[in-house]
């Protein structure tokens, strides 16, 4: 059973409670869904840096700090990641719960407040937001969309999902493009943002030693605005088609290059095959004991670092590679050999045993991070899983050979993606 407890505010957001007395601090998380599209996401992924320049009660970044200095060092971030074909925007607070602080008894009233400010009541001039916060943060946030390329391995895995999803929304780039970025301005921000506010599903999650019928109660009264109709978000879409291999090469200034190889699995989370799955890319590449690991790395040297990782919500496995640009062949070779023994399960019941053991570790962890906790909610609510840790430790037990040689036998490689040196291989 779920260990949290949901309902809805009069407003339509939705609130989840998680009570627990494993931390000394509260977790607050502000989410909107947004559907992931080109002609919103930039808009998107500015709003929050915006928002946090000032509000009304607190007209400055300095003013907001300062507050939140106050409420004992409680510290107010945001920020936008992909689930699916979804974008997340996501303000978070993290306080001391009171109960620690002698004489408080109000912190959470008042870092709601803070919160609540931050998003719904900011400066503005008249119909716009300030136009000299807008300018400022569209420069820091072009740097951001330009600062990929910086990271060679995250900037590899970004260019594979692109060519590989070039037609579907799963494609398109968390912060945006420079393109759209520079069209924004004061009013068009401010008119996007009333918008996103009326009509954006909205979470808000509350993890802590808290009381449930006060909290909940505290939360209508902080997030009572004014919203509209909620915007349809359309399910993401699961390609489950085999087509050809595309190949792709790109040419930059690098000493080593990138392989990634994108897989489409046609299993998510909301599958019972996401369970066989899981213990598939385990073995194949998400533990030290891993085949990939342990065969292109240590055994052939072909690799500076190696490992697969699934996207859950879009059925895609990604396998990632540094390695010298002359190796790219024999890399390739030895990484499809690997798939191809898993397809025949040709794996030991050790690999089998410790990855269960790995993935069980993992699951374990989550419990001591507040943050794991709500996202694995989140993960659940977009799919319809609501099972709790035990529940998912007997899924994963329950796995077997035979399940796991099934999934792979369903994984088919899609798109191979090479980050070379200017006139390398």
């Amino acid at each position: 059973m779920p260990t949290f407890m949901r309902s809805r505010l009069a407003n339509g957001i939705n609130l989840f409670i998680h009570p627990t007395v494993k931390f000394k601090t509260i977790l607050v998380q502000l989410i909107f869904h947004r559907a992931l599209k080109e002609d919103d996401v930039t808009e998107s992924s500015l709003l929050p840096s915006v928002l946090q320049r000032g509000s009304g009660n607190y007209p400055n970044r300095m003013a907001i700090a300062n507050r939140l200095e106050e409420l004992y060092g409680t510290e107010l971030m945001s920020g936008v990641t992909k689930k699916g074909e979804r974008l997340m925007v996501t303000f978070t607070l993290d306080l001391v719960h009171d109960q620690y602080l002698p004489g408080e008894s109000s912190l959470l009233k008042k870092a709601l407040e803070v919160l609540s400010d931050v998003v719904t009541n900011p400066v503005l001039a008249g119909e716009s937001f300030k136009e000299d916060y807008v300018s400022q943060e569209k420069e820091q946030h072009e740097k951001l969309i330009k600062g990929l390329i910086n990271d060679k391995i995250a900037y590899s895995v970004e260019r594979c999902l692109q060519h590989m999803c070039e037609h579907e929304p799963f494609g398109v780039f968390k912060f945006g493009s420079v393109e759209r970025l520079k069209a924004i301005d004061g009013p068009a921000l401010y008119h996007y943002y009333r918008d996103f506010l009326r009509e954006s599903r909205a979470d808000l999650h509350i993890s802590g030693d808290v009381d449930a019928a006060a909290v909940s109660a505290l939360a209508q009264q902080v997030f009572g605005f004014e919203r509209g109709e909620e915007a349809a978000l359309a399910a993401t879409t699961v390609q489950k088609k085999m087509g050809d291999v595309r190949y792709v090469k790109e040419e930059l200034d690098v000493s080593q290059g990138k392989l990634v190889l994108g897989y489409r699995t046609r299993v998510t989370y909301a599958d019972d095959d996401y369970f066989p799955l899981l213990v598939y890319n385990g073995i194949l590449g998400s533990f030290p004991h891993s085949k990939l690991f342990q065969n292109v790395r240590e055994k052939a040297s072909l690799a500076y670092y190696t490992y697969s990782r699934l996207e859950k919500h879009k059925g895609l496995m990604l396998i990632s590679s540094g390695i010298e640009v002359n190796n790219y062949e024999k890399a390739l070779e030895i990484i499809n050999q690997q798939l191809s023994d898993m397809t025949q399960g040709d794996f030991t019941k050790e690999d089998l045993e410790n990855t269960r053991s790995g993935l069980r570790n993992q699951f374990l962890v989550e419990e001591d991070s507040q943050g794991s906790v709500i996202n694995r909610v989140l993960d659940g609510m977009m799919v319809g899983r609501e099972e709790n840790t035990a529940e998912l430790l007997n899924r994963l037990a329950a796995v077997t050979r035979e399940d796991v040689a099934r999934v792979a036998a369903n994984v088919y490689l899609d798109t191979v993606y090479f980050l070379t040196k200017r006139g390398g291989a």
